[in-house]
């Protein structure tokens, strides 16, 4: 079985968590209809977009809201606010979204590692346009973020954190596998424990067999939900992939939805029953502070089975409101079971 190293003093390793992915702002707008209808966009829908129709979709819209976004980068700002030591390496430009970006993830005390870009493309931003019924559809354009390098991962910007946080999405960008496996070096050198979020199932079809590699290679712990694992072990049925992973000695960390979560390490198997919940508001962002109350407890040298819980109270909380930050403190009370 894999063996995780100790954390070391907090005094000379501040940083418990550092995220590397796809630097996205998040410009969310309430739009009827008619809007949707408006740019041809199908309900519920995430659609590529360029930089100009994403400037003429920007143009188009209400009074907006504008923060920090992208898996990972949720993760670690719900990571922050439950008062864990967060650091993230992301690509933004010197505009201003990029500013907006990097400000927002500074309030909550991240530590950004990498400077704004003064040429390239622009920040990525997702519009996320909300109607009525609190559906949400996408126009996002990736920009800046597709140009995070190799040049980008040195030992100065990983530094010594407890953990390395990496999104299945930076395998879409050009250098993605290779900045990967370089994060991965330097965490080795230092005792760094490395994780991975797969991201998207669809994310997990188009890069299986390097996922499967870095997996075996180079990953401690693995986050992702049913579909993703499932996409990653060419498995349909859940038991099946319980049951493949035998074969692994990583950490395996894995949400389903309204059915819990699942923990597997060795001969581990912890189950972890989801909430109760009377009222689903927005389940967008749900899997990211699920993963930030899972690190949180992780890093923090609680049995996994806290760690579960810690993941499915800021699960719980997100899904009950819009947006996927998760309350400053909210486990500061939090009772185990």
């Amino acid at each position: 079985m894999r063996r995780f190293l100790p954390q070391t003093d907090v005094m000379s390793n501040p940083t418990q968590l550092l995220g590397v992915s796809n630097a996205i702002v998040d410009v969310l707008a309430h739009v009827d209809d008619e809007f949707l209808q408006q740019i041809g966009a199908e309900p519920g829908s995430m659609t590529l977009i360029d930089k100009d129709r994403a400037k003429e979709i920007y143009g188009m819209m209400g009074p907006a809201t504008e923060m920090s976004g992208g898996s990972v980068a949720n993760t670690v700002a719900g990571f922050a606010n439950l008062g864990g030591s967060a650091a993230y390496i992301g690509k933004v430009r010197d505009d201003q979204l990029g500013r907006i970006f990097n400000h927002d993830m500074q309030a909550l005390g991240v530590d950004i590692r990498l400077p704004r870009a003064s040429d390239g493309a622009p920040t990525a931003r997702s519009h996320v346009l909300i109607t009525e019924d609190g559906q949400r559809t996408m126009q996002t354009y990736l920009g800046a973020c597709l140009e995070l390098g190799l040049a980008d991962i040195t030992g100065e910007t990983i530094g010594v954190p407890r953990a390395v946080l990496l999104e299945g999405y930076v395998w879409d960008i050009a250098e993605g596998p290779a900045l990967a496996r370089k994060a991965v070096e330097i965490a080795r050198r230092n005792g760094t424990a490395v994780a991975l979020s797969l991201s998207d199932s669809f994310c997990v079809e188009r890069h299986r067999d390097s996922f499967a590699e870095f997996v075996r290679d180079g990953v401690d712990i693995v986050i992702a939900d049913e579909d993703e694992i499932n996409a990653l072990l060419g498995t349909t049925a859940f038991d099946d992939t319980l049951e493949a992973l035998d074969a692994y000695d990583n950490l395996f960390a894995m949400t389903r939805s309204a059915r819990g979560s699942v923990i597997v390490h060795g001969d581990d198997r912890i189950v972890q029953p989801a909430a109760n919940v009377e009222e689903v508001v927005d389940t967008t962002g749900a899997g990211d502070a699920w993963c930030a109350g899972f690190l949180f407890g992780w890093v923090n040298e609680k049995p996994l089975h806290i760690c579960a819980q810690f993941g499915t109270h800021c699960a719980t909380q997100v899904i009950q409101q819009l947006g996927a930050r998760i309350e400053p403190g909210l486990l500061d009370e939090f009772e185990s079971d």
